[in-house]
């Protein structure tokens, strides 16, 4: 465990195993690599990365330096040994290497460096949006993850995170505190995935309507007008 920003020591339970959630609780490039692998594949796979990624390299941490500088081949095999690290391991290699790199370039290496002296959630925001793999979506469940777990609020970081720095919410990985709490978060997930499959296939139906009218009445007057003496029906 490591000591948060409000001095009280962070154990998280967002891997649902226990030498994961601890590595992830002291090292800020493992919170940040889990983060970066959260898509497409459950929250507890993703988060569990970061601590078989350091297993497969011999170690009890992760080093930014040294994965910027890994060999990217050897790197992807890492990734893609079985049990793979991701369902797409060969990009998510990748991805995570580009992190790393960008990491040692910008703060020498160090994850903490990104938010450790942000001045607002807004910079802060700014910040993780920079980080490679990292949009928008991403970079708000991240630094509500922060505020929420680790302790790290600067002026405003609530609203910069948007809805996920809601209190009591149950919307990400940010307000994963156990199994009960995982549970809700994928619940919620679901629903607004069903959600947004049954506005889409709305939208898509509602389109398409007027397109079908008029097609249909434009086939019916050249039909007329091409029937002997035929002329296309009154308006």
């Amino acid at each position: 465990m490591t000591t948060s920003d409000s001095g009280k020591d962070i154990t998280l339970r967002i891997a649902q195993n226990p030498e994961a959630d601890e590595l992830l609780g002291r090292s800020p490039l493992a919170a940040l690599v889990g983060m970066l692998l959260d898509q497409q594949v459950p929250m507890e796979w993703a988060f569990t990365g970061p601590y078989t990624l350091a297993e497969r390299m011999g170690s009890d941490d992760l080093d930014a330096g040294r994965i910027a500088a890994y060999d990217p081949d050897a790197f992807t095999e890492l990734f893609t040994t079985k049990p793979a690290l991701h369902r797409y391991p060969g990009s998510m290699a990748q991805r995570v290497q580009q992190l790393c790199q960008f990491l040692v370039v910008e703060y020498d290496g160090d994850a903490s460096a990104v938010w450790r002296d942000a001045a607002t959630g807004d910079d802060l925001l700014e910040r993780l949006n920079a980080l490679p793999g990292f949009g928008t979506q991403k970079a708000r469940i991240f630094l509500a993850l922060l505020g929420k777990q680790f302790g790290v609020r600067p002026t405003g970081w609530r609203e910069a995170a948007g809805p996920y720095g809601e209190a009591g919410s149950h919307r990400s990985v940010a307000d994963i505190t156990g199994p009960e709490s995982l549970a809700e978060v994928r619940a919620y997930k679901q629903e607004a995935k069903q959600e947004a499959k049954a506005a889409a296939k709305a939208a898509k139906a509602a389109a398409r309507t007027p397109a079908t009218r008029t097609t249909a009445k434009t086939t019916k007057t050249a039909k007329a007008a091409k029937k002997p003496g035929g002329s296309a029906p009154d308006k």
